[in-house]
C-alpha cells in the first residue's frame, strides 16, 4: 500500500508537467472560429506565421513562455466556441509511439503510415516520438514537391540526426531508437537496422551511403569530444590516431579514409560482393555544417536539421562533406567512371569505361592550364604563362561617367541566379588528354587552351573587357579558353592563335549535373513562393520575403548555390598546409575530377555571357554599368527598382538579350539599392560597389 507522501509526490509530478494542448486540428478550428488569421496570431505571440502553421499541422509544439500563453488563448476560445462534434475540454493527445525498425537493411517496411513517410521527405509527417520527448521544429521543409518513390531497401530515407538520448530523427518524420554507445556500434546499427540510405542517381553508379549527423550530446555519448580544437584550420582538424574512439574503430576492424576522423568521417569495410559497408558521419559541434553554406542549420533542432538535409539529399545528393565536396561527388554520381561490359573472349562481365565520364585515372593538365606549383609546371620549367579565366572584378573608371549618370539618384545591383550553373548547360569540355599544336586554325567547337594576341581589340571603355577578369585591355599574347576566343570572333575580330593545347575527345560532361542542380534550385524557390509564372513586379516582391517566410528552405537554397560554386572551384583545388613545397603532388591531383580546364571553361563562358548582356543592355537602353563582381552588376538608376531601367517591349514583355528578372539560373534578381553618390565615392577610392552591395566574394572556392 503506497504511503500518503508517495501519492502526494506522484500527484505533484503530474501538476508540474508541461501544459497540454488540444490536438492540432482543434487548434486550427478554434482559431478559425474566433476569426483570427495565422498571421495575426503569430504577431500576438511574437513568432512567425510559419511557426503557427507548424503548431496547427502537428509538425512542432510551442515552448515556454509561448506554450503557456498559447494554452491560455486556446482555453478562452474553447469556452466561447465549443464544437458539437468535438469536445471542448483541452485533453492531451495520445502520446505517439516510435515506428518499428526493420530488422535488416533490405527488409520491407512495415505496412504503416509512418513507414511510408520517406515517400514525401519534403512534406514530412510529424515525427513520432516517445512520451516525454516534445516535438521540436522551427520550420517545415518544402511542401509542394512531388514525392519520390520509396526504395524498399531504404524505408527511412537517406539520413538521420542522432541526439544524445538515442533518438534518431529521419527525413520522413519517423524517430528511430538507436541504442549505440560507441562509434562501431553506431555503424553496425546504421547498416543493419536503421533502414537508411539512398538509391543510385545513375544506372551505372552506386547507392548513396547512409549519413548520420551527430549533435553535440550524441558525440559526447559516443566518446567523442564536444569540440575539436587545435592550431590547424578548422577544416583540417582530426582526432589524433591514439584517441580512444579512433582506436576502437580500428579494433573492430573498421577503417577510416585518409581524411581521418574529422567533422566529416567515413567509416567503412571492404565491400562484400555488391553490398557496400560504409557510413558517413557528420559532427555538428565540429562545424561540419559551414554557416556560409548552411545558414542557421547547426542551431536548429534535430528534427528540423533532418528535414533541411533531407530536402537537399533528395534534390541534390546525400551530403558527403562540405557543399564543395558534395558538388564534386554529384558530378561523379551522375557520370560514373565505369560500367559493366561483357568481355568478348571470356563472356564474363567486367568493369569498363563509361562513355562521357572522366574515367578512373587522373589526367595531367596542359602546362598553361595548371597552377604554378603543379609538378607538370615545376618539373618542365614551364615559363609560357597560364590561363587567367576568372570571374569579373571590375570597377569603371570615374572619368567615363557622364553628368547625366552622376545625377541619377540610385545605384542598383542585379545578381544573376547561379550564373556558373547556367554556364555549365550544354558546355562541351575535353574528356581526353591535351595535345599540343603550333599555329592552329581556331575552331570554336574544340575545347582547349589557345595562345593568342587580343591586345589590338579596342572596345568601349565604359564596359569591361571580356578577355580579362579585371576588365582591362590585354597588353599582349595570353592564354585563353575556347569560349573567350569564340566571343572575340562573335564581336567581329579575327583570331589567329599562336599555339594551343586541345582535346580530341569531347562531351557535355556537366549536363546532368546542371540539370539536377537547376531543378533543385527552381523547385526550392517555387516551394518558397517564387515561381516562374510571376511577372517582374511580383517576382521582386516575392524575392524580398522568401527567406523570411521559410528559413529552413532558405538554408537549402543557400546550400544548393554553394554546391554549384564549390563544385566548380574544386575542379582546381590547390594544395593546403604550410609544409607544402612547390613541385610536390597533393591529394586532389589523384582525382580524375581535378580538371582545371573544365573550371576555366565554366568561368570563361559565364564571363562571356555577362559581357554579352552588358553589351546588349548598352545598345538597348544606353546604360553602362558602374561595376561588376562575379555575377553581380551595378547600374545607375532613376529608381530603386530595376523595373525603371530594364528593357521592355511595347507589349510589356522583357526584351531578349539583356538582363531579365526571374527565378531560373542565368536570370537576374535585385541584389541591393544604394545612393549613386555612395557608389561614385567607392569608385574614386578604387573600390568595387558590387562587392559592398552583394557582400560576397568573386572566387570559386577551391579548398573546402
Amino acid at each position: 500500500m503506497p504511503s500518503q507522501d508517495e501519492l502526494f509526490d506522484a500527484v505533484d509530478a503530474l501538476l508540474e508537467e508541461e501544459p497540454q494542448l488540444p490536438p492540432p486540428e482543434e487548434r486550427a478550428r478554434l482559431r478559425e472560429a474566433a476569426g483570427v488569421t495565422q498571421a495575426r496570431l503569430a504577431a500576438a505571440l511574437k513568432t512567425s506565421t510559419q511557426t503557427v502553421k507548424n503548431w496547427e499541422n502537428g509538425r512542432s509544439e510551442p515552448k515556454s513562455p509561448r506554450l503557456e500563453a498559447y494554452q491560455r488563448l486556446l482555453k478562452g476560445w474553447a469556452a466561447k466556441h465549443s464544437a458539437h462534434a468535438a469536445p471542448t475540454a483541452l485533453a492531451p493527445a495520445a502520446a505517439p509511439q516510435r515506428a518499428p525498425v526493420p530488422g535488416t537493411l533490405t527488409g520491407a517496411p512495415e505496412p504503416t503510415d509512418t513507414a511510408q513517410a520517406p515517400a514525401a521527405p519534403t512534406a514530412p509527417e510529424r515525427p513520432t516520438r516517445p512520451a516525454g520527448h516534445p516535438a521540436r521544429s522551427r520550420g517545415p521543409a518544402a511542401k509542394k514537391a512531388a514525392a519520390p518513390a520509396v526504395d524498399p531497401r531504404f524505408p527511412h530515407g537517406p539520413l538521420a540526426v542522432l541526439d544524445g538520448d538515442g533518438s534518431a530523427y529521419t527525413v520522413g518524420g519517423v524517430v528511430l531508437d538507436c541504442p549505440a554507445t560507441t562509434v562501431p556500434e553506431l555503424v553496425e546499427w546504421t547498416l543493419r537496422e536503421s533502414g537508411l540510405g539512398a538509391p543510385k542517381l545513375n544506372r551505372y553508379g552506386k547507392d548513396s551511403d547512409p549519413l548520420i549527423v551527430l549533435t553535440a550530446a550524441a558525440a559526447v555519448k559516443l566518446g567523442l569530444p564536444e569540440r575539436l580544437e587545435g592550431h590547424e584550420q578548422r577544416r583540417s582538424l582530426r582526432l589524433p590516431e591514439d584517441h580512444p574512439a579512433v582506436k576502437q574503430v580500428a579494433k573492430d576492424k573498421w577503417q577510416l579514409t585518409q581524411r581521418g576522423f574529422g567533422p566529416w568521417a567515413r567509416i567503412y569495410r571492404k565491400a562484400q560482393g555488391r553490398d557496400r559497408q560504409c557510413v558517413q558521419l557528420a559532427v555538428l559541434s565540429w562545424d561540419a555544417l559551414d554557416e556560409r553554406s548552411w545558414p542557421g542549420v547547426a542551431q536548429m533542432e534535430p528534427a528540423d536539421i533532418a528535414r533541411v538535409l533531407g530536402v537537399y539529399a533528395m534534390r541534390v545528393i546525400t551530403p558527403r562533406g562540405s557543399t564543395a565536396v558534395s558538388g564534386l561527388e554529384l558530378m561523379t554520381a551522375l557520370r560514373p567512371p565505369t560500367k559493366a561490359v561483357r568481355d568478348q573472349e571470356t563472356g564474363n562481365w567486367v568493369s569498363g569505361y563509361n562513355a562521357g565520364s572522366l574515367g578512373t585515372e587522373p589526367m595531367d593538365p596542359a602546362p598553361p592550364e595548371a597552377t604554378p606549383e603543379h609538378p607538370v609546371v615545376v618539373n618542365s620549367g614551364w615559363k609560357g604563362g597560364f590561363l587567367n579565366e576568372e570571374a569579373y572584378q571590375w570597377v569603371r573608371n570615374v572619368d567615363t561617367l557622364s553628368d547625366e549618370e552622376c545625377t541619377l539618384p540610385y545605384a542598383v545591383g542585379l545578381d544573376l541566379n547561379t550564373a556558373f550553373l547556367a554556364a555549365a548547360a550544354r558546355l562541351v569540355v575535353g574528356l581526353s588528354a591535351p595535345d599540343h599544336f603550333v599555329g592552329p586554325t581556331f575552331n570554336p567547337k574544340i575545347p582547349g587552351s589557345w595562345l593568342a594576341d587580343l591586345s589590338h581589340i579596342d572596345l568601349d571603355p565604359r564596359l569591361p573587357s571580356p578577355f580579362t577578369p579585371d576588365g582591362s585591355r590585354p597588353t599582349g599574347p595570353a592564354w585563353y579558353q575556347t569560349h573567350t576566343l569564340a566571343y572575340a570572333q562573335e564581336l567581329g575580330y579575327d583570331v589567329h592563335p599562336i599555339e594551343a593545347y586541345l582535346r580530341r575527345e569531347t562531351g557535355a560532361y556537366l549536363d546532368p549535373w546542371h540539370d539536377r542542380l537547376k531543378n533543385a534550385y527552381v523547385d526550392t524557390l517555387a516551394d518558397m513562393g517564387v515561381t516562374k509564372d510571376l511577372d517582374d513586379a511580383a517576382f521582386l516582391a516575392a524575392m524580398e520575403q522568401h527567406k523570411q517566410n521559410d528559413p529552413a528552405l532558405a538554408a537549402v537554397l543557400s546550400a544548393i548555390k554553394a554546391t554549384v560554386k564549390g563544385g566548380v572551384g574544386k575542379l582546381r583545388e590547390r594544395p593546403q598546409g604550410k609544409s607544402y613545397k612547390a613541385g610536390e603532388t597533393w591529394p586532389a591531383l589523384a582525382r580524375p575530377t581535378w580538371r582545371p580546364d573544365i573550371r576555366a571553361a565554366v568561368i570563361s563562358k559565364a564571363r562571356v555571357n555577362m559581357h554579352r548582356k552588358l553589351n546588349n543592355m548598352a545598345k538597348m537602353t544606353g546604360l553602362y554599368p558602374l561595376a561588376v563582381l562575379s555575377d553581380c552588376v551595378v547600374y545607375p538608376s532613376p529608381a530603386e527598382s530595376p523595373l525603371g531601367f530594364l528593357p521592355y517591349a511595347a507589349s510589356g514583355k522583357p526584351q531578349p538579350g539583356g538582363f531579365r528578372l526571374g527565378p531560373t539560373p542565368g536570370l537576374a534578381k535585385l541584389e541591393g539599392v544604394q545612393s549613386m553618390l555612395w557608389a561614385v565615392d567607392l569608385m574614386e577610392k578604387g573600390l568595387n560597389p558590387a562587392r559592398h552591395i552583394k557582400g560576397g566574394d568573386a572566387v570559386l572556392d577551391e579548398g573546402e
